[in-house]
């Protein structure tokens, strides 16, 4: 039971993050007066579901997103291209129960694509302004954002702040830490006169040095002493991008221990949030570096490859699995807003362009820009099971 429990855990990550991405979209359509009849786990044809009010919640064939299907001018053409197949039966006036449309669904007294009534138009979602609009488009990411802030705020309440203290294990014979007479059993408690406490604040401030010195103040049992260390220069890869750097180093090394701090639900909530920022950070600068080269697009994953860590991440526990559910919704989050078609970064920037423009563009420009964001979504699904597939070879 124990291992079964663990290979769900994909569909527990893939699940519960498409499923708040997708549910942003719908709560906010529903605030704005946009008629929604489809809300669906997954692309393509219906598996099964169940409808409530005017709305059919379903799982569907393609377990690789989700969408929520809204009422528009231009449905039929574009129904299959925003990721669900177009339902028999278009969101006009239809005299009877079209084929396709199974029988639980049928309404006598509701809306295309269910019902025999014509949408009115101002359910559309063109018919909605430019702010609302945008509001619909955005609450995915939002809700995703919130997603992952929670998650990492009730980590920290749950598990404390986590860290390595800066207490020193040993030191590399000769290295510039052993010439300033630095001892293994040393905490470092400052660096250039600023408090530090964990290892990870050590490695972040003598890292980027790489000329000049650095003074350490050390405890050394109840005695404070201090050292001036010129750091060492070596090659090491950055830990975001990958990409090849300089960096400062000393020749100590940190003696393997963690601390687990209690803290409040205000201060669990202030870490989550600062964490969550940090996430986003490094994500943009991930993405920065795959247009300027600087990160390699053989780094990326994708479907497999989130599969098999999710695997990996249950069987190191639930600390380790919601961790990697909070990275996976704040990256959801990003790539979104990404401005290519069919994205909702697209989508924004089109709005935003037809309220420049000052009208509606033509629904051949329309189907044009649908037509190249699937094209290059298209293009990198393909790319990341290559990449994928590669690493199960390869191993």
């Amino acid at each position: 039971m124990a291992s079964l429990s663990v290979y769900i855990a994909p569909l527990l990550v893939f699940g519960l993050v498409v499923f708040v991405h997708e549910l942003g979209h719908f709560v906010a359509a529903k605030l704005c007066g946009v008629y929604a009849p489809v809300f669906s786990l997954g692309w393509g044809r219906r598996l099964f579901g169940w409808k409530r009010g005017e709305t059919d919640y379903r799982v569907s064939l393609i377990p690789l997103g989700g969408f929520v299907r809204m009422a528009s001018r231009d449905d039929d053409a574009l129904a299959g291209i925003e990721g669900g197949e177009a339902d028999r039966g278009s969101l006009e006036s239809v005299p009877k129960q079209p084929d396709g449309v199974p029988a639980a669904l049928w309404d006598p007294q509701g809306m295309a694509p269910f019902g025999p009534k014509a949408v009115p138009a101002e359910r559309w979602v063109e018919s909605k302004s430019a702010m609302a609009r945008i509001f619909i488009l955005s609450a995915g990411v939002i809700m995703n954002i919130l997603l992952t802030m929670s998650v990492t705020s009730g980590l920290y309440y749950t598990y404390g702040n986590r860290y390595v203290p800066a207490v020193i294990d040993s030191i590399v014979p000769g290295a510039p830490a052993a010439a300033a007479g630095v001892q293994a059993g040393d905490r470092i408690v400052a660096i250039n006169g600023d408090s530090v406490r964990a290892w990870d604040e050590v490695l972040a401030r003598v890292s980027p040095v790489t000329s000049g010195t650095v003074q350490f103040d050390l405890l050394r049992g109840t005695e404070r002493v201090q050292a001036i260390i010129a750091p060492q220069v070596v090659d090491a890869q950055d830990p975001v991008t990958g990409a090849a750097t300089k960096v400062g180093r000393v020749g100590m090394m940190v003696r393997d221990s963690v601390v687990r701090e209690s803290v409040s639900l205000a201060q669990a909530t202030a870490s989550g949030t600062k964490a969550t920022w940090a996430m986003a950070r490094n994500i943009v600068t991930v993405l920065g570096g795959l247009v300027t080269g600087e990160v390699s697009a053989k780094n990326l994953g994708g479907p497999i490859q989130i599969a098999r860590t999710s695997v990996q991440a249950a069987r190191n526990g639930a600390e380790t699995l919601w961790s990697l559910i909070a990275f996976l919704s704040l990256n959801i989050a990003i790539l979104n807003l990404v401005p290519i078609p069919v994205l909702d970064g697209g989508q924004i920037v089109l709005v935003i362009a037809e309220r420049i423009k000052g009208s509606t563009f033509s629904m051949r420009t329309r189907e044009a820009f649908a037509r190249v964001g699937v094209l290059a979504v298209l293009a990198l699904i393909i790319l990341v099971t290559f990449n994928d597939l590669r690493s199960v070879f390869t191993q």
